[in-house]
């Protein structure tokens, strides 16, 4: 099992909250009604969308922590890249195609719950979907955020769509299905 997946495990335990470190990082924000509230958004099939962006949020963190990077904007752009407050698979047109406009809608909500953000963290909201949409990312940051939500999404995905690879997951993260 590689160390990426191994981190990625790790992002589902409650133990990830008692590495001070990385809660350094996010706390303040991870703590608010707006972030917790995420947690009744489905996100990929059975993965919520607080279950995502914490998991997102840590891989950034440990990618950019081990190579010296600066992980304490990578940890905080990784909880905030999916800041909305709908679920992108209703019937709403204000919201379609949500791959293109969710990380505005994203950034707008950040600002709201932040205030001012700096560039680096900006960047890491708007430019979170590339390759999708057609400007890349500013900052090698922003690139690792990009790079996490594609690898979280597709476990998450995985998970969802295999029974065979999520009873092994669950049981890797010591939970029952």
């Amino acid at each position: 099992m590689g160390k990426l997946y191994k981190a990625y495990l790790l992002s589902y335990h409650p133990e990830i909250m008692e590495d001070r470190q990385f809660m350094d990082c996010i706390a303040d924000l991870f703590n608010t009604p707006e972030i917790q509230g995420l947690e009744k958004f489905e996100q990929h099939l059975l993965i919520n969308r607080l279950q995502h962006i914490t998991s997102v949020s840590y891989l950034s963190f440990r990618i950019c922590r081990k190579l010296r990077w600066d992980w304490h904007t990578a940890a905080r752009g990784g909880i905030l890249h999916d800041l909305f407050y709908y679920d992108w698979r209703e019937n709403d047109r204000s919201h379609r195609p949500h791959g293109y406009l969710h990380p505005g809608f994203a950034l707008k909500n950040a600002r709201e719950l932040c205030g001012a953000l700096d560039r680096k963290t900006e960047n890491i909201i708007i430019r979170h979907m590339w390759p999708l949409t057609p400007i890349p990312p500013r900052y090698k940051e922003a690139f690792i955020v990009s790079l996490a939500d594609k690898y979280c999404a597709s476990r998450e995905l995985y998970v969802s769509l295999s029974k065979k690879y999520r009873i092994r997951f669950y049981k890797s993260i010591g939970l029952t299905e």
